[in-house]
């Protein structure tokens, strides 16, 4: 009998109807990210990163757990092995040395100045045309090569939230917000500003979003894993296919 029960809990497993003996609960964090992670009015964290994380936890046998904190503290807790998965951050120099990130990238994001449509305020690409104004950043994020180039430039203002930076905005606190399209979009019509905010030509950058690990060799085959099923559902069209419903832009 013993023989029989241990064969048909290989079958079950072999036809995915039964976790793997590894099995166990993934902890993703992250920040509240409009399309990538963030709470249904319901309760339920949704997004393109909870639901490409979760198709490929089903597929290793695994459950997720999704939190979300403060950016900076999300980071955090990734980098100091108490959390699993940190969903969508930009890759960097700096995050490289505390984060193994997991390849390919699963989603994509343009970075842009945005002013008070009455401002007269412009941004031509070059330092100069915003040498001088106040411009808030968020905590924790990162902009890209290129902005961190200027920053020596720059008067830089960190704002905890892109919400709160688009208040400082309209209360005169700043000149411009540097943020992304995707996280500012849903905070703009939030604060009814969709007709007193424009984003400005050119993007500052365009980053690819994805996932990371603590690091540490005990982590590669979590990493492989995601890297093989992540790869596979690109292929195949299921990340495209659950990109839509979000309008998150793939890499």
């Amino acid at each position: 009998m013993l023989a029989i029960h241990r064969a048909l809990c290989v079958i079950l497993w072999v036809l995915g109807l039964v976790p793997f003996a590894g099995a166990r609960e993934l902890l993703a964090v992250s920040a509240e990210f409009p399309g990538i992670h963030f709470t249904a009015p319901d309760g339920t964290p949704r997004g393109l990163g909870v639901d490409v994380l979760r198709m490929i936890a089903a597929e290793r046998g695994d459950q997720v757990r999704f939190e979300i904190y403060p950016w900076a503290r999300a980071q955090k807790m990734v980098e100091e092995g108490r959390a699993d998965v940190l969903v969508g951050p930009y890759r960097t120099a700096a995050r490289e040395r505390r984060f193994q990130f997991v390849e390919p990238g699963f989603y994509r994001d343009n970075l842009r100045f945005y002013v008070r449509r009455q401002s007269g305020y412009s941004w031509d690409g070059r330092v100069t045309s915003i040498q001088g104004r106040r411009i808030a950043i968020m905590h924790g994020w990162a902009y890209g090569a290129r902005f961190d180039s200027l920053k020596p430039y720059l008067d830089l203002h960190v704002a905890p939230s892109v919400e709160l930076a688009f208040k400082l905005l309209m209360a005169e606190r700043v000149d411009l917000v540097a943020s992304n399209e995707r996280d500012s979009r849903p905070r703009i019509a939030e604060l009814g500003l969709e007709g007193d905010v424009s984003p400005l030509e050119p993007v500052i950058d365009t980053q690819v979003g994805y996932f990371a690990l603590p690091r540490g060799e005990s982590q590669r085959p979590l990493r492989e894993d995601i890297e093989r099923i992540l790869r596979r559902m690109r292929a195949d069209g299921r990340l495209a296919e659950l990109a839509r419903p979000y309008a998150v832009p793939l890499p």
